[in-house]
């Protein structure tokens, strides 16, 4: 039985991207969606929409969902026509149905990225993150316990900045939502975060080269610099960091090829 509530109950049509699978043709199908509750969630409306599509008989929406706080990145949604849907700073689990009015047409589609193949819906295969993650975005060195860690003075002010890298939740939201798909900012942020840190100086140039590397590997295009996976990333990750991680790619790529010329080939002698 459900509660009541005092809220204004209203009505929506959700226009959503259908499709079984990779190889399949997609198409948009429209589900009406009555009665809601404009506290609800956008993901526990498509819980709703679910449970009615199920009784059906039909196949329900295929949707990624984790933790729906805004944590985890998986909900990745675009919602009329951006990463997230309408709101700054929020991921499509933090997103209320509230920011829509009655009546309203919600188009819900998966993101858009070559980087990012559609496996079925609104589910994309993300693995390209996970692969750049792998190629650089850790340490190798023996840090210790936390009170070693601790130990090692940190400005505040580069603390600080690597806490805003550290905080991008791989969700994609910046690749949907540039024209080129570029994947710039997550690479940045990853980058960055590390390369901030003292525990992360050693094997610094060597992760931007790889991670670098590996995005364009993956199928991510260029930065233009439009700058619109600032704007829509849920955690507001500044793009300013795109800048950090160009110098110290072209810093660790002269380094990389610079080969002095060593002595016995300088010529003299005795």
């Amino acid at each position: 039985m459900v509660a009541p509530t005092s809220k204004k109950l209203f009505s929506v049509t959700l226009r959503v991207w259908r499709q079984a699978g990779p190889a399949a043709p997609g198409r948009f199908v429209d589900y009406p969606a009555k009665d809601v509750n404009p506290d609800m969630s956008f993901l526990e409306l498509l819980d709703v929409v679910n449970d009615e599509i199920t009784v059906k008989g039909d196949e329900p929406i295929a949707f990624a969902h984790d933790c729906r706080e805004g944590i985890c990145g998986t909900c990745s949604c675009t919602i009329n026509g951006k990463p997230h849907g309408p709101g700054k700073g929020i991921a499509t689990c933090q997103l209320y149905m509230r920011s829509f009015q009655e009546g309203d047409t919600i188009v819900v589609e998966p993101f858009r990225a070559k980087a990012f193949p559609i496996q079925k819906d609104l589910v994309t295969d993300r693995a390209a993150f996970d692969k750049i993650q792998q190629a650089g975005g850790f340490i190798s060195v023996r840090t210790g316990a936390a009170p070693d860690a601790n130990s090692i003075p940190v400005p505040k002010e580069d603390a600080d900045l690597a806490m805003d890298a550290a905080t991008c939740i791989g969700c994609g939201a910046c690749v949907a939502a540039c024209k080129n798909a570029s994947a710039m900012l997550f690479v940045a942020a990853k980058v960055s975060h590390l390369g901030l840190m003292p525990q992360g100086q050693p094997e610094r140039d060597k992760r931007v080269l790889a991670m670098v590397q590996t995005m364009d590997e993956a199928g991510f295009g260029n930065c233009t610099n439009q700058y619109e996976c600032s704007a829509v990333c849920p955690k507001l990750i500044s793009h300013d960091f795109i800048a950090r991680m160009n110098r110290d790619y072209v810093a660790a790529l002269f380094k990389s090829r610079f080969q002095p010329a060593s002595n016995a080939a300088a010529g003299g002698g005795a």
